[in-house]
């Protein structure tokens, strides 16, 4: 069954990074067979039975391979949970990371790591991402977060001392259990809970609706990825991050890794696009004209040789089409570094042919706004949306008016709006969080990270620098160079070498 069919995208393609001696999380795949025959696995207890024995004894497998022990508070081994289609889904189905952890593994992992903030920080997320399984909005954690961040005095969430924190990750579960959201205290009953929540969400709104528009088959279903966490929230010489092995907007003719991380973060906070992150290599920086001191490149050079390395034995000598790759490191060395995931990079169609450019001009540049990163498309004129009223109005009134969507950052519920509009400007969020790729996938135009954007959606407006731009109004974006125009602007016409890409 080591094919795609059975193990989806991410399990395949994992699998094939452990074969060529890769660094990979120790983990096991529940295939797609099992999710077409759950409903008999539940209904039938010697089946169930069956399956719980098999996992039992795969869980054993990674603590053999780890050194870590499932549900003990002196060494413990934490799960993450992701759904795993054969054709990728960028964030429409559910995970939940730091499974089997509880009021006692948290103390447990705080002695192992000796860093409390980081133990009650997991347990935190695991509230979150286990909670969101049921369809909660996001909002309400966000609330707690800010909430919390005032009251501590706080702007960052690294900021708060480990006992803040930690009442901030009992805030979570109290909050969850007040709408009704049971959450095992028993690691065991986590897992077997969590695998059913991830095979259920491929029916959940967003994951339907992003199969409709991609035309991908109901009947598939999903495979389950089970792997040992690795820590980028460990302490600041840690971190996770997302990398293409070309440039985004460049013919695909040589190896180049351009991307997104951040330190003392996982890789959901990126690809989520909850974070504000640096770039990956010195020559994104001098493309995008970021501080070069802060790529990874600079910080942590034996990772990122890591990296380049991998990518080059598989585009150059293993024949794999470029990819877009996930990363966790847990220190600074090569041995802390594993691979999370990779799938085929996202390309733009007609790279070797013409592409649209803005017309330089004085009034061009008089009315640049700000520039953030440019995630996918060429360059675009609409008028400002904040909302799919919004949308269904402009789209009533003119069909053909070309829609730009403003967000301050995205999530894969959005998937409705994001498709109907053209274009898709955000004030957080990298280039390859989950808003940039699915845009990517739809052709639409899309500009991400400007951090001096400050969206106020309720009101349906925002303001750059005293600049303020509401529903209705025109604006120009460049998703090759990540830049915001106020107004409508000349567009010509050029061979896409001639502009460099």
């Amino acid at each position: 069954m080591r094919d795609l069919i059975h193990l989806g995208n991410k399990g395949f393609n994992l699998t094939e990074l452990a074969a060529m001696g890769l660094p990979v999380p120790a983990g096991v795949i529940t295939t797609t067979e099992y999710y077409r025959c759950r409903e008999v696995v539940r209904s039938y207890s010697l089946a169930g039975h069956d399956f719980n024995e098999r996992l039992r004894e795969q869980v054993e497998a990674i603590e053999q391979e780890t050194g870590l022990r499932f549900g003990n508070t002196r060494n413990p081994l934490l799960l993450s949970v992701r759904s795993g289609a054969l054709i990728s889904m960028p964030g429409m189905m559910q995970t939940i990371h730091n499974v089997g952890i509880n009021d006692a593994i948290v103390r447990g992992l705080a002695s192992w790591s000796g860093n409390p903030f980081f133990a009650w920080d997991n347990y935190r997320r695991f509230v979150q991402s286990w909670s969101m399984t049921f369809d909660v909005n996001r909002g309400l954690f966000t609330d707690l977060m800010r909430s919390a961040k005032r009251r501590c005095g706080v702007r960052k969430k690294r900021e708060f001392t480990p006992e803040q924190m930690a009442d901030l990750a009992r805030d979570y579960h109290r909050a969850a259990e007040e709408i009704g959201i049971d959450i095992p205290d028993d690691p065991w009953e986590q897992l077997l809970a969590a695998i059913n929540q991830v095979m259920d969400s491929w029916n959940l709104p967003k994951a339907r609706e992003y199969r409709r528009i991609m035309n991908i088959s109901d009947d598939w279903g999903t495979a389950v990825v089970l792997q040992r966490m690795v820590f980028g929230n460990l302490h600041r010489q840690s971190g996770s991050g997302v990398f293409f092995t070309a440039h985004p907007h460049r013919k695909l003719d040589r190896v180049v890794l351009w991307g997104d991380y951040a330190t003392g973060d996982q890789g959901e906070d990126i690809v989520g696009g909850l974070v504000s992150t640096d770039a990956i290599s010195l020559e994104q920086c001098r493309y995008d004209r970021r501080d070069p001191e802060t790529c990874l490149e600079s910080r942590f050079p034996e990772i990122y040789d890591a990296l380049r390395c991998a990518a080059r034995r598989l585009i150059l000598e293993r024949g794999w089409n470029h990819q877009e790759m996930e990363f966790t490191f847990d220190g600074p060395e090569v041995e802390n570094l594993f691979f999370l995931q990779t799938r085929d990079m996202i390309t733009a169609k007609g790279r070797n042919a013409v592409r649209a450019v803005f017309l330089d001009s004085p009034e061009l540049r008089a009315n640049l706004l700000t520039q953030g990163i440019g995630a996918s498309g060429g360059v675009l004129c609409g008028v400002a949306v904040f909302n799919m009223e919004e949308i269904l109005r402009k789209r009533g009134e003119n069909p053909d008016l070309p829609l730009i969507l403003i967000r301050y950052d995205t999530v894969p519920e959005d998937i409705r709006e994001i498709s109907r509009a053209d274009g898709l400007l955000t004030a957080r969020g990298g280039q390859t969080s989950h808003a940039s790729i699915v845009a990517a996938r739809l052709e639409k135009t899309c500009v991400v990270g400007c951090e001096s954007l400050v969206v106020r959606e309720a009101s349906s407006r925002c303001e750059i620098d005293g600049e303020v731009i509401q529903y209705g109004d025109p604006i120009s974006i460049d998703g090759n160079r990540g830049l915001l125009y106020k107004g409508w602007h000349p567009v010509a016409t050029v061979w896409a070498g001639d502009v460099g890409f």
